[in-house]
């Protein structure tokens, strides 16, 4: 269950976002928090060079195989806007990363895109839980749904506006 005090991290990630969406990419953020509650690292998109896996969450999970014996990196959560994506959900998987907190679904995403227009990803749509065994997670958060909306709405305006 989302702790009152967790808020702050999800807080973090769309800051994030908005920060990748004024570099002009997809409008992602995320946070790996210690046991503790201490920030570890946190990272937005990167892919609009083109390389379309430097997602957040896939960065922190390299950063904590790095940086964070097994035992942290199992007691650490990951707080991100938007829920894991199937090549995300496998890299926090094989790292061994912990618990996992999102602020909206990969569904609500996938709606929203819709609504847009957007044809769909090349890469299925797929739960955590479904790419992840016995992994506990948690989302969406409904008080951030609005604004997630808003940034991923401005970025598919501008991507529109550009063609």
């Amino acid at each position: 269950m989302l702790a009152k005090s967790e808020l702050r991290y999800l807080r973090r990630c769309v800051e994030l976002a908005a920060e990748a969406l004024e570099h002009g990419d997809q409008p992602f953020g995320s946070v790996l928090v210690a046991a503790d509650g201490r920030i570890l690292a946190e990272d937005r998109n990167r892919v609009a060079g083109g390389d379309h896996t430097r997602h957040p969450e896939f960065e922190l999970a390299r950063w904590a195989a790095a940086n964070l014996t097994l035992e942290e990196r199992t007691a650490a959560t990951v707080f991100t806007s938007g829920e894991h994506c199937p090549m995300c959900a496998a890299a926090h998987g094989w790292v061994g990363l912990g618990r996992i907190v999102y602020a909206t679904s990969s569904k609500q995403l996938h709606a929203w895109l819709e609504e847009l227009g957007v044809p769909p990803s090349p890469v299925r749509n797929l739960s955590i839980q479904e790419v992840v065994r016995d992994i506990a997670v948690e989302g969406p958060v409904p008080e951030l749904a609005d604004e997630i909306r808003t940034l991923h709405r401005r970025y598919r305006r501008a991507a529109a506006a550009e063609r």
